[in-house]
């Protein structure tokens, strides 16, 4: 952090920490909130972005909304939407098949009523989600390593994170990404045809949360990203410190990578 001169800018989205609710949050939302931040902090014409897991949405936005605002990006394994329309049917069935089946629920109600998101993430009767209710099978041996070394952290304002409930953090979360987007990622051009900046995709070959065969999908479709498929990684590898440091160094000097 002090040799390259590093300042990392995180907020609460909408719904969570002390962040104001926003009923009507949409994928079009986030980059909006994330511009009028920029400008009121006055962080310049441009600046980089980081997005990980489900909050990548935010970013696919940024992309789409204010790429004049991006001095470069990374998506660090990047939750799927099975219904992005440019997926072809039999690969997403395919992948979508090895999800737990308390997940498949989770994700058609998400997608196809998501006025019973609360209900079911709530209700005791069945299992709802493995990634909320923290089921081994998500996590593989890089990633166990990881939480080991993280439980030895201090997280003292963890609590605020869901204080004004789970609904209008995690669970609009849920609906926003896994519902109708307003584009089509894929279908996104290049918004650096001069290589003005660059665009990175971070993907473990082992994450059992998010589907790499997808994943390729995405990058093939978008050949303007660099897409980086780290052997035996998982979906916490952004908080290994040698991974993690090579991220920040291919997207501010353009070094890269050598540890994949």
């Amino acid at each position: 952090m002090e040799e390259l001169d590093v300042y990392i800018l995180s907020f609460d989205r909408a719904g969570y920490g002390e962040s104001d609710p926003n009923p009507k949050r949409s994928v079009k939302s986030e980059a909006l909130d994330i511009q009028e931040l920029a400008d009121r902090l006055e962080l310049g014409p441009t600046f980089y972005l980081i997005g990980m897991s489900i909050g990548t949405y935010p970013v696919w936005a940024c992309l789409k909304y204010i790429p004049h605002r991006l001095a470069g990006v990374t998506l660090v394994v990047p939750v799927i939407n099975f219904w992005w329309p440019s997926f072809p049917p039999k690969l997403v069935s395919e992948n979508y098949k090895t999800q737990l089946k308390r997940d498949q629920i989770k994700l058609r109600i998400a997608h196809y009523a998501p006025g019973l998101v609360y209900w079911w993430l709530t209700q005791k009767w069945f299992p709802y989600s493995s990634i909320l209710q923290r089921h081994p099978i998500l996590f593989n041996k890089r990633d166990l390593e990881t939480i080991q070394k993280m439980s030895t952290a201090p997280m003292p304002d963890e609590h605020k994170v869901r204080q004004q409930g789970v609904y209008e953090s995690l669970h609009r979360d849920v609906i926003v990404h896994f519902g109708n987007w307003e584009f089509d990622p894929m279908e996104l051009e290049n918004p650096f045809p001069n290589k003005e900046a660059s665009v990175h995709l971070w993907q473990g070959n082992a994450d059992k949360l998010v589907p790499y065969e997808l994943q390729r999908y995405v990058a093939k479709k978008l050949p303007w990203i660099r897409y980086h498929e780290v052997s035996d990684g998982g979906h916490l590898m952004i908080h290994e410190a040698g991974l993690c440091e090579a991220m920040f160094r291919e997207l501010l000097l353009g070094e890269e990578p050598s540890i994949i």
